[in-house]
């Protein structure tokens, strides 16, 4: 028979809520402490990621989901009004300034739409973008400067720059600029799009030039399903109008961008089960620590009420209506407990984030407000409370009313063996306490052990970061002076306009201090490699369909080997440059030998430093064939013909399928005399071609050429910060086609990455540690607090206060000693799997264990075990020892 008592039950959980407020208080404490604790690191997490959002979008030019890339304009036309499309924006790109004073900047010119311009980050604070049919231009406060003009609306300045290589000078009307950001990698001068087509038709440049891109519609686009499936959607609509975007060879083929500054677009194309996992165990190991907090409370109030629960069950009362009423109660109190946690996690989050981020130099301090953040929040902190109450739900249900009134804290509810009687100490009373509740005990010292535990991981993860290991992965050596556009991110390319000077070195070895140094050749001339056909095919297969291949294949020359012709990355290095090389197989010194014909082929590295075996074709002992081309001639797919030099752009022009092909060459042989690796610094920094390394004197003599590609040194340290500032004043003011990279700059760069993950982690030790020593005062107080009556027994038969508070301390001594030990033992049983994971996680971490961190954190422990028991049970003696006796 069912009875309707949902109201009942209803009310005798709020009135026996009611009657207990002091407990309550404590469980809100402890509620509000697990929403402070979820809020606070979610509002960390989300913030650093917008902050990386934010900065990742201004490195990519913008924060569009996605991009369609050198369209014609009936191609444009057909793909904007796509249903997938919530908004789009238009770019055409007309050329760039690369000569002093924009060689070490990197800026565009070119037409965009209001929505592109507010995109890439482009809007003026003052004046307007430029209006059609007028000279107008608007642009960025650092282009300005590096003009001389001042920004005043209506200013007149005149830029000279590049379209599809043609060189021209244009003046415009300053009608609007912004303040330069410096994260943003491109600067923008934004004029009309009837001033685009006028200055192509000036220079004679029909969409989209001989580079493929010069005056092509550019389609960037918002997604109505966000940054979730950016690649799928854009391939949709690809595919709805008749496009690919997969084989370059092929009909219709369109490229595309994907904004990878989204972390949504990152994580799609990222995941695999190793992420899920981590992910899973981040968000368990969050969940447990808000579990020690509740649970402990809920244990302990069902515990006092345990009487009241067996008396519910003589009058009928279910297990499941015992289980509700808890329920209710932990409901009420996350009424009241969540949202106060929400919002002080929120405040803490945001005092932590701005401190954060301010050690990074690519991320943006912004605080998030997401409604994500809080909701997530709110139902972790809620999930929480339910999971904890369960337990002591079940134990509450379960008791039979003659269990219920013999119960005491910790006594199980079985008869237990007798045991032999000892002496009896206020050190062993204190440890038959704890043994009392044993899962109490052990949450507490779980608790407690886990914000050292966590401590430890920081500082071990923090001292693990490898200076060393971090420079040398951006510079070989303690500075490395270049042309300017070299050094830029967006080189893929040397030639001798770029060459260091032999006046720039003489100037730089005149300040002394220098001892050790290198020239480092690069490559002025055409070059090319000839290549077995496997290997050529594994190269080219992932760009190319098979017909396309064949094609390709058919139109590559090949030598008397039978090898084809390829693009190769040949530099020669004097032997200072030599010696920062790594040798993977063979000897070095061979390619010393006056006379020698002898070359090392170059491996790439992984972010780890191993190196990966199938990047290069040749091996110990290999010949390579290296072809000097002096003169190139170029064939023409489309007609058959040959054509002269002077009209390979109008064919490029006219869309036809040019091939180029060595006619006069001098090709040499060379037998691999070592495998080696290159630091990126001495590379060509960009990868795609074999790569292979003479010395010096052998480049020299076969290629003709004396281009100074870097030229590295390393100084004295008492010379390093004279060579700094001399190199920054001479690179800005005497020679500023050159610019320069030191070690010391990176090392900056470390100091700020180590910095961000030693404030991070130690927000993270704070807010844990905070969890773990407000749950040891939650257990204290509230063990006293069940125990009130016990304790005044104890001193109704002459335990003096002195005697209890001892008794109390002890408590807390081995609370601590047992988290401490616990602590110890989690760090020795890990440290052997530990350190091989972290060295793999991250390329510039050398693992070493370490344990001051938990002698740094005994001396509180003991602090605490003492404090919060004396000055706990200095509030209990207040209350009469009969009042507490007539407490039940």
């Amino acid at each position: 028979m069912k009875v309707s008592n949902r109201g009942c039950i209803r009310r005798l959980s709020l009135r026996a809520l009611w009657a207990n407020r002091t407990r309550n208080m404590v469980a809100v404490l402890a509620i509000a402490l697990t929403a402070l604790l979820f809020t606070s690191l979610f509002t960390i997490a989300l913030s650093i990621n917008e902050g990386m959002q934010q900065s990742n979008f201004r490195q990519a030019g913008g924060y569009a989901h996605g991009s369609f890339k050198y369209l014609t304009e009936e191609e444009f036309s057909q793909l904007k009004e796509h249903p997938l499309m919530e908004d789009w924006g238009l770019r055409r790109f007309v050329g760039m300034p690369t000569g002093v004073p924009f060689n070490k900047s990197h800026v565009e010119v070119g037409y965009s739409d209001p929505n592109e311009a507010h995109w890439t980050y482009c809007d003026p604070v003052e004046g307007r973008l430029p209006a059609e049919g007028t000279d107008e231009a608007a642009t960025d406060t650092h282009v300005l400067e590096l003009l001389g003009i001042t920004p005043e609306l209506g200013a007149q300045f005149t830029l000279t720059f590049e379209v599809d290589g043609q060189e021209t000078t244009q003046t415009f009307t300053l009608c609007g600029w912004w303040e330069y950001d410096d994260a943003v990698v491109a600067n923008h001068v934004l004029i009309p799009e009837s001033r685009v087509n006028a200055i192509l038709e000036e220079v004679g440049v029909t969409p989209p030039g001989t580079d493929g891109m010069t005056g092509s519609w550019n389609l960037d686009v918002m997604l109505k399903h966000g940054a979730r499936s950016i690649a799928a959607d854009l391939g949709r609509i690809l595919a709805d109008n008749g496009y690919q975007d997969q084989d370059p060879a092929a009909p219709g083929y369109i490229a595309t961008g994907v904004n990878w500054g989204y972390t949504g677009a990152q994580l799609s194309s990222q995941i695999d089960p190793s992420v899920i996992l981590t992910i899973l165990v981040m968000l368990a190991l969050i969940l447990f620590t808000g579990y020690l907090i509740i649970y402990n409370v809920f244990q302990i109030s069902v515990a006092g009420d345990i009487r009241f629960y067996g008396l519910l069950k003589t009058i009928g009362t279910t297990p499941r209506q015992i289980r509700r009423i808890i329920r209710i109660q932990a409901l009420v109190l996350s009424a009241a407990g969540i949202p106060a946690g929400l919002l002080l996690g929120w405040l803490l989050g945001g005092v932590l984030t701005p401190v954060i981020t301010a050690q990074l130099n690519d991320v943006i301090g912004t605080v998030s407000v997401s409604p994500v953040l809080f909701g997530v929040s709110a139902l972790f902190a809620l999930v929480t409370v339910l999971i904890s109450c369960r337990r002591p739900g079940r134990l509450a249900g379960k008791v039979s009313p003659v269990e219920a009134v013999r119960y005491t804290e910790g006594k199980a509810l079985r008869p237990k063996a007798r045991r032999k009687e000892k002496g009896v100490s206020l050190v062993s009373m204190a440890w038959a306490n704890l043994g009392r509740s044993r899962g109490k005990t052990a949450i507490t010292i779980v608790s407690l052990s886990l914000a050292v535990v966590l401590l430890t991981l920081t500082v071990t993860f923090t001292a693990g970061f490898d200076m060393d290991k971090y420079t040398a992965h951006f510079t070989a050596t303690d500075f490395i002076v270049a042309d300017a556009g070299k050094l830029q991110v967006s080189t893929t390319g040397f030639n001798s306009g770029m060459a260091v000077g032999e006046d720039a070195i003489a100037a730089i070895n005149a300040q002394g201090g220098v001892t050790q140094s290198a020239r480092v050749y690069g490559q002025s001339i055409g070059m090319l490699e000839f290549i077995p056909e496997d290997w050529f095919l594994a190269r080219n297969r992932p760009y190319y369909s098979e017909d396309s291949l064949q094609w390709l294949i058919d139109h590559t020359q090949r030598n008397d080997a039978g090898f084809l012709a390829d693009y190769v990355q040949l530099c020669g290095m004097e032997p200072f440059a030599l010696d920062q090389l790594t040798v993977l197989e063979g000897d070095l010194e061979k390619l010393k030998e006056p006379g020698g014909n002898w070359i090392a082929a170059v491996y790439r590295e992984d972010d780890y430093g191993d190196p990966e075996m199938d990047s290069n074709w040749a091996k110990l002992g290999d010949t390579v064939t290296i072809r000097y081309v002096e003169k190139f001639e170029y064939y023409d797919n489309d007609t058959g013909e040959v054509l002269p030099i002077e009209q390979v752009e109008a064919a490029y022009a006219a869309g036809h399928s040019i091939t180029s092909y060595a006619k006069t060459y001098r090709d040499v042989d060379y037998t691999v005399a070592a495998l080696v690796t290159v630091p990126t610094a001495l590379s060509y920094r960009y990868y795609g071609d074999d790569a292979f390394i003479l010395d010096d004197q052998t480049f020299l003599r076969d290629s003709g050429t004396a281009d100074v590609m870097y030229y590295a040194f390393n100084t004295t340290e008492e010379a390093t910060a004279a060579m700094e500032a001399f190199l920054q004043d001479y690179t800005e003011n005497v020679n500023p086609q050159l610019d320069y990279e030191s070690k010391a700059t990176f090392a900056g760069e470390f100091e700020s990455v180590r910095g961000m993950f030693l404030l991070l982690g130690g927000a993270l030790s704070f807010i844990v540690g905070l969890v773990g020593v407000l749950n040891f005062a939650n257990a204290i107080l509230t063990g006293i607090t069940a125990r009130r009556r016990e304790l005044a027994v104890l001193q109704s038969i002459g335990m003096t206060t002195r005697q209890l508070r001892t008794m109390l301390a002890i408590e807390g001594l081995l609370y601590t000693a047992g988290a401490a030990a616990l602590a110890l033992g989690i760090i020795l049983v890990s440290a052997p799997f530990l350190g091989p994971i972290l060295n793999r996680m991250i390329w510039f971490f050398t693992y070493r264990f370490t344990l001051w961190p938990i002698g740094v954190v005994l001396p509180l422990f003991a602090a605490l075990g003492i404090g919060i028991p004396m000055l706990t049970s200095r509030a209990v003696q207040h209350i009469p020892v009969v009042e507490r006796l007539r407490q039940e």
